[in-house]
């Protein structure tokens, strides 16, 4: 049977911590939270990259849209 223990630390509380740490597993929590942060930065960009569906039919209907104003252009 596993027993689960909360702690209440403070952001000083968890500091003083990682100044006690060896100097190797400052470096290994530095990396795991810049993997952290690059995950978050990252799932943030493509959230904004996000748009509507496409459908074929709009994409077409656009770029024969964009041709006929070319057209006219040279034409007109």
């Amino acid at each position: 049977m596993k027993t689960a223990i909360q702690l209440e630390v403070t952001f000083d509380q968890v500091l003083s911590l990682v100044k006690r740490l060896p100097k190797k597993d400052k470096t290994r929590l530095t990396k795991e939270l810049e993997k952290d942060i690059i995950d978050t930065k990252l799932t943030k960009l493509l959230k904004s990259f996000k748009t509507e569906d496409l459908y074929l039919s709009n994409i077409n209907s656009e770029v024969e849209s964009v041709r006929q104003e070319i057209y006219e252009k040279q034409n007109g």
